[in-house]
Parts: C-alpha cells; structure tokens; sequence
C-alpha cells in the first residue's frame, strides 16, 4: 500500500513539473511574440511583390495578417517563410503554407483584395537573437503575390 501511494505521489509530481514547464515555455513564447510585437508599428520593406500590391502589413502577438489586392489569378497559394541571419535566409515553419487555408479565398481572381492570416510561431528553443523575417505568398507560376521583410528580435 505505502509503494502505490509513493508511486501515485510521483506521478503527481512529474505531471506538475510537466505542467510547469509548459506554462513556462508558452509564458517565454507570448513575451517573445509580444517583444516582436507591442515593442512599435511593424515597418516592412516589400522585396518583391510581383503579381500583387501590399495594402498592409499587420503583426499583433501570434499572428501576421497582410491585406493584397492580386494582379494575377492562380488557383492556389503558397506561403513561404525564411528568418534572415547575417544576410543568409533559413527556412522557418510556419503552421500552414496554403494560403488558400489562411484567409485566401482560392481560386485567386485578379484585381481582388485578399486577407491572409497566419500564425508566427516562436519556440522556446530559438536563440535570443535579431533577425529579419522574409514573408512570401507566392502563385501557381511560383510568382510572388506578395514578399514582405520586417525586423524581430526574439528574447527567450
């Protein structure tokens, strides 16, 4: 009886240190999302926007929402993301690169405004560091609706 008692009090243990530790890691990711948020107005330099014109550009915690207006239909849409280190671009996942799922409503007309939205995740394992996020939606020809770049700095 005093062993199942024991073994029950360590469970208990470990799951509170487990829910501990996640509390702790989702607390690390909102202050980082709010450090790249709250900290100004988000400024972006448009890197190519090639079969659409950026409307706006805005980043609140967790999410990045870009209103388009298309030059070029396209059936689909791909989102592709790269954090910008000493000029050299490493990929970044993102939740969902189908634009299509993210606010787009597919097919893609011309001249129609759009709103994607999407979620920038921070984990807690990414380096305190500054960066620049490169930001693309791009169409069926691999044509950029848009491409957007901004500055963040991620603290853990």
């Amino acid at each position: 009886m005093n062993g199942s008692v024991s073994a029950g009090s360590a469970r208990r243990g470990r799951r509170l240190q487990q829910v501990e530790m996640a509390y702790h890691s989702l607390a690390l990711v909102l202050a980082s999302l709010v450090a790249v948020s709250v900290a100004e107005p988000i400024k972006y330099l448009d890197c190519g926007s090639v079969v659409g014109k950026i409307s706006s550009v805005d980043v609140t915690p967790c999410t990045v929402n870009t209103v388009v207006s298309s030059d070029a239909a396209s059936q689909t849409s791909k989102a592709i993301v790269h954090g910008v280190i000493a000029g050299v671009p490493i990929p970044f996942p993102i939740p969902n690169e189908d634009g299509c799922k993210s606010g787009i409503q597919c097919p893609i007309q011309q001249q129609k405004t759009y709103s994607y939205v999407n979620q920038l995740p921070v984990k807690t394992e990414y380096p305190s560091l500054k960066l620049v996020v490169e930001w693309e939606l791009r169409d069926d020809n691999n044509k950029d609706y848009f491409c957007f770049k901004f500055p963040v700095q991620i603290t853990s």
